[in-house]
């Protein structure tokens, strides 16, 4: 195989622009929290049977440490690029997938910011379009990037539907 048949996912004509590495640090420290109430349930199981609280413990610890990597691999595969006429997402690690967000499709532009977003100074812009099916998003815009996106997607989008 040639490099370019390996390469689906690559844009044509424009890069990557990655989301801010504190979205990894986010959903790292939910994971802790998670490994927390793992600990305590082996805790609980192993006041009765230390053998199966010591079992659930070190599989929490395996399973915390395991998702840890997977969620800064996760991170880093989340991307968007801009390009003329249409907007590229790309994420996954083991199943990667893109979706290309034609402007003049685009419906409406949302920006969230959940407790912990805004704790972490992070944003998601979400993309509606006129198929049901689409998911379009992208998580972990620091607010001034997820500002400026939904400005230039809804200006886009205006300019390719004026036309119809």
């Amino acid at each position: 195989m040639t490099q370019p048949d390996l390469e689906p996912f690559a844009p044509p004509g424009a890069p990557w622009v990655r989301v801010s590495p504190r979205l990894a640090t986010l959903r790292r420290l939910l994971l802790l929290v998670f490994g927390l109430v793992i600990a305590v349930a082996a805790l609980v199981v192993g006041v009765f049977v230390w053998w199966a609280g010591l079992t659930v413990f070190l599989v929490g610890l395996v399973a915390v440490g395991w998702m840890w990597v997977i969620v800064g691999r996760a991170v880093r595969s989340w991307g968007y690029a801009e390009r003329a006429d249409d907007l590229l997402i790309t994420r996954g690690i083991l199943y990667r997938q893109l979706v290309v967000v034609p402007y003049g499709r685009m419906q409406f532009v949302d920006v969230t910011a959940g407790p912990l977003d805004r704790r972490f100074g992070l944003a998601t812009v979400q993309l509606h379009t006129a198929a049901a099916a689409t998911d379009a998003q992208i998580p972990g815009l620091v607010p001034a990037e997820a500002a400026r996106l939904r400005d230039r997607l809804a200006a886009r989008g205006e300019a390719s539907s004026a036309g119809l």
